[in-house]
């Protein structure tokens, strides 16, 4: 099984933290952020991961390097002049994936409760082409999904911003994304030629004619460590 940790992040939200070490390598609980991610993609059978750098760069990769790349296959892809956005970032990345099989996309700054074989596993059951990991959660922005969890749309309730992309007649619910994927390859047939973009707004273009599921359950949280305040909280969340 393969995987992606989106680690290219300014970290502009963990400042001074970030001043002189990327946030992948903010530390909780005496491990670095990127450690904690490594770990628990390592330990439902993720042998292959690359990981995408800018800020600070060469110090994730002094980082892999001293500890032997986990015992894993890890590979670096390169965004030092230029930070690519979460789309393009997967799009750069793209020849990685060459065994046509799905794989896990993860935020380096998430911790969250799933179980990412149960995931992978209503991935591979569901035949969608994407997997979005959600819950029911207070946020300023949410994909809404209709009954059969289908993405059919986004909002922002910050800024009232709303895109449809799949008219529903029923009431769409709302579920907080949890910045973890499995995505069927696929996808990459989908992105387009520019070299830069979100992958929210690509997945918003494609939801008419690609089925993208949400993956949810009343026990999942999920924990945001982009802030320092969010930090102090991570390790009591650990122990969840």
């Amino acid at each position: 099984m393969k995987a992606m940790i989106f680690a290219a992040g300014l970290g502009t939200r963990l400042q001074p933290l970030t001043d002189n070490c990327p946030k992948a390598l903010i530390e909780v609980a005496d491990k670095p952020l990127l450690q904690h991610c490594i770990e628990k993609l390592k330990a439902v059978g993720v042998r292959e991961i690359i990981v995408n750098v800018h800020h600070f760069a060469e110090m994730v990769e002094d980082f892999l390097r001293a500890n032997n790349f986990f015992g894993l296959r890890i590979e670096i892809s390169d965004e030092r002049e230029t930070l690519l956005d979460t789309g393009g970032g997967l799009k750069k990345a793209a020849w990685f994936f060459d065994d046509e099989q799905p794989f896990i996309l993860h935020n380096v700054d998430i911790f969250s409760t799933i179980d990412l074989h149960d995931l992978y596993q209503f991935h591979l059951q569901s035949n969608a082409l994407v997997t979005l990991a959600c819950n029911n959660r207070t946020s300023a922005r949410y994909f809404l999904f209709d009954k059969e969890q289908r993405l059919c749309g986004w909002e922002n309730v910050s800024t009232q911003e709303r895109t449809i992309a799949i008219e529903s007649s029923e009431a769409l619910k709302r579920l907080a994304f949890g910045g973890i994927h499995v995505i069927n390859p696929k996808f990459f047939k989908y992105m387009p030629s520019d070299e830069r973009f979100s992958i929210v707004n690509l997945y918003l273009q494609i939801a008419p004619q690609a089925l993208i599921k949400a993956y949810t359950n009343e026990n999942l949280q999920f924990l945001d460590v982009g802030k320092p305040q969010q930090l102090a909280e991570a390790a009591n969340f650990l122990k969840l």
